[in-house]
């Protein structure tokens, strides 16, 4: 089948590169071939290319007309894998839980269970009249998140 012969070359190609991860795989009814990769450094032109190379010259468009798109995910995509979050360590994020609550802060921690955000929030002083700034923090399991992205300041 076209999709198995596609899917056991693009692993092929994400074994010889083992910094490369798929995000997205599809075959439109068209035959049209949509690979969305991400990179443990990010995504180059030149990794598309090969992933696009390794398998555009192992089909044989007499047998099978296609077109083939390989693409890196954008940044304002959704982190969807654990992998993406260890790479942006670091930087900004906001959150969309399960429950509808939206969380914005450094991701300081992503381990293959959950991440940790921490920010800095103005409270009601707990004695008098006035706020004071406090650091606050939250672990949040990857099953609980509805969505995340990277926010890019500027």
């Amino acid at each position: 089948m076209f999709k198995d012969t596609v899917k056991d070359l693009l692993d092929s190609a994400l074994d010889e590169r083992k910094d490369l991860f798929l995000i997205d795989f599809e075959i439109l009814s068209d035959n049209t071939i949509r690979i969305i990769i991400d990179g443990d450094n990010g995504v180059l032109v030149e990794d598309c290319i090969f992933v696009s190379r390794a398998i555009e010259h192992n089909l044989d468009r007499e047998e099978q007309d296609f077109s083939l798109e390989v693409a890196s995910c954008g940044a304002a995509s959704p982190l969807q894998l654990p992998r993406q979050y260890t790479k942006h360590v670091g930087r900004h994020l906001e959150v969309k839980t399960v429950e509808g609550e939206t969380l914005e802060g450094q991701l300081v921690e992503a381990n293959e269970e959950s991440v940790m955000l921490k920010w800095k929030a103005r409270e009601p002083k707990p004695v008098g009249k006035g706020k004071v700034t406090v650091t606050k923090e939250a672990t949040i399991a990857y099953s609980d998140i509805k969505e995340a992205k990277v926010k890019i300041k500027f």
